[in-house]
């Protein structure tokens, strides 16, 4: 549960043996690439390497055409592999003009097909009105318009009956248009007026193709000639399948290795050019530092030096978190916010007990829970989803809590035989709505937030120590001041109103409230004598306390917000009890026992998908804002090795 070590490495060593190292840290898959002009001091004779990546441009070529063609292309680990890059580009590009070919072939079959499927489509609206296209084209006199008019239109025909050339010669009909010819003299003005006649009537004119004899001649003429391109394309499928056959392991091993390649080169950018040799800076994990050292060892004029993380914040190093598997499934919501920088605390433990607690809790139903966790698996299985894996413990959390209340899919009884056999218990022990019980449901929340808020500024103080700041380790409202005012205010806030113990003494005061808050009044001056440095005091007193003063009240003012937000906790458990009590309200006046089970069961789903979502976002903001604004920065950077494999874009 913790920020895993790493290690700055520095490497140089003569430019003719960079690919060798290059290549063993890609191999490796443990080096993270830096870039090494942020490691010296004087850079002036460095050069960065200017040559152009050869592989790239290949390598998407490869994945295109594969993807064109339907191939799945798979990265595999090269074990026995020795041919030349320039042996590898020539096959992938010998690969891919036959593959293109095979592709154009298939593309330019398709065209055809679509175009005579688009044939048949338009010459079958004609088919039925016993017309001779050739004959038609013959004549001299009269122009044929084909297409479409609107069944509504078609019987608007009957009010131009006494125009002799408003005539429209249907041939088929479907659910909105009849299909048809009609025809104009060729007399310019004539034509006109028939064309805009048809025109308000909403016709659609059809360019259909040069057709010799009926329709249906033509149809069976088309039909052949697609029958003999799907054969056609059938047979290009068959060619394609049986080159993929043939080609599919060679292909796997050239594509992989390209992939390396590509992946090497990409951490050429990060290396310069020194005279002679080059420079290159990275992260490796610390305990892998025997393991990488002794590779470099092997290679003649390389030489390198080690410092430890700790030693190079001023670099940021990376981060990898290092959490047990349980905990790990709440790094997702760690790195939506922020990773930790390498010298703060990880949050990850506190996100995944918290976040589990408040949820089972706020989401207490034995039933409901289980569905929850089911469509967590489901999510995570199916889809991969990063929240699906959370919501299985989430789910099981709520499963815990709902026996305690008794609660199963809203039936709040439907647990008192189980009590009663395993406690000798006649009902269940906690009911939700009963007054009694929403005072003990308030006055938890509260303690909960009380807890939780302390664990918090502990984790800031510890955070802080170990950043090296004194100021909000110290003095800051997070820090040892405001542990100390926040815990003995709520302590004798307790004892004096509830305990009726008289704990508020003026020496209480004004040891354990009064001195905190007046160091967290002078946090800044303080903070800066505790780091040494001689210009501790501020500019303008007069500003700095007017500044501090307000800063102080919304600091007191945040305690009592921030407490009372985790309200929220028990204000989910009475509503989920009272949307239930709604839900089996409406049950009940349904008519029949069909209709009751069908309320009941799609209530329970409209409160389960509407609780679940409200009740994983307001975990989230306290977890985010009442519980991380307290210790958490979040400005660390992931460690990410180069991985052969993967593009110059993932690294």
């Amino acid at each position: 549960m913790s920020v895993k070590k790493v290690k700055a490495i520095n490497i140089i060593g003569m430019l003719s043996e960079l690919d060798e190292v290059i290549k063993f840290c890609g191999d490796s898959e443990m080096f993270h690439p830096d870039d090494a002009m942020l490691f010296y001091s004087n850079t002036q004779d460095f050069s960065p390497l200017s040559d152009k990546n050869p592989y790239a441009a290949p390598l998407q070529s490869l994945r295109s055409i594969a993807d064109m063609a339907g191939l799945k292309l798979e990265f595999v680990k090269l074990t026995d592999f020795s041919v030349s890059d320039k042996g590898v580009l020539k096959y992938v590009d010998s690969t891919v003009e036959k593959l293109e070919k095979l592709i154009n072939k298939k593309l330019g079959i398709k065209q055809k097909i679509d175009g005579c499927k688009r044939k048949i489509e338009q010459v079958g609206h004609f088919t039925g009105g016993n017309l001779d296209f050739t004959e038609i084209m013959k004549c001299k006199y009269i122009t044929p318009s084909f297409g479409r008019i609107p069944n509504e239109s078609y019987d608007k025909l009957e009010s131009f009956a006494d125009n002799p050339f408003v005539m429209f010669f249907p041939c088929t009909e479907d659910d909105t248009h009849h299909w048809g010819v009609y025809f104009c003299p060729n007399e310019p003005s004539e034509k006109q007026n028939i064309d805009r006649i048809f025109s308000s009537l909403y016709f659609e004119k059809l360019e259909v193709p040069e057709i010799a004899g009926t329709p249906e001649e033509y149809l069976k003429t088309l039909a052949d000639e697609l029958s003999e391109l799907q054969d056609e394309q059938d047979k290009n499928k068959k060619e394609l399948d049986e080159f993929w056959a043939s080609e599919k392991e060679k292909c796997m091993k050239y594509y992989s290795r390209l992939q390396e390649l590509d992946c090497y080169h990409a951490i050429k950018r990060y290396v310069y050019k020194y005279h002679g040799s080059f420079i290159m800076v990275g992260w490796i994990p610390a305990d892998k530092e025997k393991y990488f050292t002794q590779h470099l060892d092997g290679i003649k004029s390389v030489e390198y030096s080690i410092s430890d993380g700790a030693e190079e914040m001023k670099h940021s190093p990376p981060v990898m978190l290092k959490n047990p598997p349980f905990i790990r499934l709440y790094e997702f919501f760690v790195k939506m916010y922020g990773l930790p920088s390498y010298n703060e605390l990880d949050p990850t433990a506190i996100v995944a007990f918290t976040y589990t607690l408040f949820f089972g809790i706020m989401f207490g139903d034995m039933g409901q829970g289980l569905v929850v966790a089911i469509v967590g698996f489901l999510m995570w299985k199916l889809k991969k989803m990063e929240i699906g894996r959370i919501l299985i413990p989430c789910g099981i959390s709520g499963m815990i809590f709902g026996s305690i209340y008794g609660s199963v899919f809203g039936f709040e009884h439907a647990l008192d035989p189980v009590y009663k056999a395993l406690f000798g218990l006649d009902e269940k022990p906690v009911e939700v709505m009963d007054s009694n019980t929403i005072n003990i449901i308030i006055y938890g929340s509260v303690a909960i937030g009380i807890v939780t808020i302390v664990i918090a500024m502990i984790m800031n103080i510890v955070s802080s120590i170990k950043r090296r700041d004194p100021e909000s380790a110290f003095f800051g409202s997070n820090g040892i001041a405001g542990f100390v005012f926040y815990v003995s205010l709520v302590a004798g806030l307790v004892c004096q109103m509830i305990l009726e113990i008289e704990i508020m003494t003026p020496a209480y005061i004004i040891c354990l409230i009064v001195i905190p808050l007046v160091l967290m009044f002078m946090r800044e001056p303080l903070g800066r004598l505790a780091e040494g440095k001689k210009k501790w005091q501020p500019e303008k007193w007069g500003d700095y306390c007017t500044q501090s003063f307000f800063e102080l009240f919304e600091m007191c003012l945040s305690y009592v917000t921030n407490t009372m937000s985790f309200l929220r906790i028990g204000a989910y458990i009475l509503v989920h009890a009272g949307m239930m009590m709604v839900v089996f309200t409406l049950a009940d006046m349904m008519s029949g026992v069909v209709g009751y089970v069908i309320m009941v069961v799609v209530g329970n789903g409209i409160v389960m998908a509407l609780e679940a979502l409200l009740v994983a976002i307001q975990v989230l903001r306290l977890d985010y804002y009442e519980i991380f604004s307290r210790f958490y920065i979040g400005e660390g950077r992931q460690f990410t090795p180069v991985v052969a494999g993967k593009s110059e874009e993932q690294i």
